[in-house]
């Protein structure tokens, strides 16, 4: 399928009102859509489903899944598609935010320095209104924009519509081997990847480091954990850790490992529960998806020892494996009408400055804000 009519086609479900993903994984050049047959919501009940899955913060809510049994799957190369470029953006409420948030922060200091939690994640959402009437546009641009990241457009009728970019894994599990990551810390990107990392920063990595390990450790086996690098996100860059192992699916399921691991340190908090029921209480809206997860889950995929394919012997050797691509949801927002939502937010210990901890959520607004532009 050529670029022009993928992108027809999830143009067409859109007009439709019909629900879709369409989504490019990491340093892919191939981009990969679902589009669903009827309106109909579709719950996860026990993660053993096959499709898309898209999953709230707070997880008592309801996780949605795009079922691939119930939906035409295309895909194809990203090459010469036309981004528009008439989009003037107007940015509201910027200076209206900035005491409330700072309050927040302070409220979250207060509480560590009590000895309620040792980290809490505390975020905001920002209006931004756009020119843009045609949110496939946008996706366009994310693409072009964030060729390292999770770049995804997803829409339901009777849900919303939801772009982003984001830059975490929350699990990739393949056959029994799995692999996540922990990634922290927050800079400015000032054209260098050398950068000098405060205790602040290096402390926050590791809570959440500790935290993944920590939560896998009964149930997994030959646990990895790399050396910890400073990666590039945008305009930001942050500390990561790659950690792997086999997960033995005997004892665990892919429902538990989840409900272990989701939600990390790096969106809420730790101890997870103590800092989610803050977060819950404190913040003055409703995260929704924003700091959940998505992505495919528990698709075959069908892999060749030998990548060889004129040798017909090797067919022999060909495997399908169910496999699960996860991420969690940042530099994401959400698209009603000329309007969009975007949701920005960062970690808080006990040596957190709420100045900072404000102009840090504004150098991760840009991610989005540049799209929009």
């Amino acid at each position: 399928m050529t670029s022009e009519d993928f992108f027809n086609s999830i143009q067409q479900q859109l007009d439709n009102k019909k629900p879709f993903v369409a989504y490019r994984k990491p340093k892919s050049t191939c981009i990969n859509a679902m589009l669903q047959n009827t309106d109909a919501v579709h719950v996860i009940k026990d993660y053993t489903e096959k499709g898309f899955v898209f999953a709230p913060f707070d997880a008592s809510n309801d996780a949605i899944l795009i079922p691939i049994k119930d939906s035409l799957s295309i895909d194809c190369d990203l090459v010469n598609y036309n981004v528009s470029e008439t989009r003037q953006s107007i940015f509201k409420n910027l200076e209206f935010d900035k005491p409330q948030h700072i309050n927040l922060v302070q409220k979250g200091i207060d509480a560590i320095k009590k000895n309620q939690f040792q980290k809490v994640v505390l975020s905001r959402c920002e209006t931004v209104e756009f020119s843009e009437t045609n949110p496939i546009e946008i996706f366009k641009s994310l693409l072009q924009n964030y060729q390292s990241a999770f770049v995804y457009c997803w829409y339901h009728p009777k849900i919303g519509l939801w772009l982003g970019a984001t830059p975490e894994t929350l699990i990739e599990v393949e056959g029994s081997r799995f692999k996540t990551m922990a990634l922290a810390g927050t800079q400015k990107y000032n054209g260098t990847l050398d950068i000098i990392w405060e205790n602040k920063e290096k402390e926050e990595q590791q809570f959440v480091t500790d935290f993944i390990v920590n939560s896998l450790q009964n149930s997994v086996s030959n646990i990895f954990k790399s050396e910890t690098e400073t990666v590039r996100a945008g305009n930001i860059v942050h500390l990561k850790t790659v950690i792997s192992g086999i997960v033995n699916f005997k004892e665990i399921n892919l429902k538990e490992v989840l409900e272990a691991l989701h939600p990390t340190p790096a969106v809420c908090g730790l101890p997870k529960e103590k800092a989610k029921q803050f977060i819950l209480k404190h913040e003055s809206y409703n995260r929704e998806y924003y700091t959940g997860f998505l992505g495919e889950l528990n698709l075959q995929e069908k892999t060749i020892r030998n990548s060889n394919r004129r040798n017909v012997e090797n067919n022999a050797y060909a495997s399908v494996k169910k496999k699960s691509n996860l991420f969690v949801n940042l530099r994401c927002m959400q698209i009603s009408d000329n309007t969009a939502s975007i949701y920005i937010g960062g970690g808080i210990t006990k040596d957190s400055i709420p100045e900072a901890e404000w102009q840090e959520t504004i150098a991760k607004s840009e991610v989005m804000k540049k799209v929009l532009q």
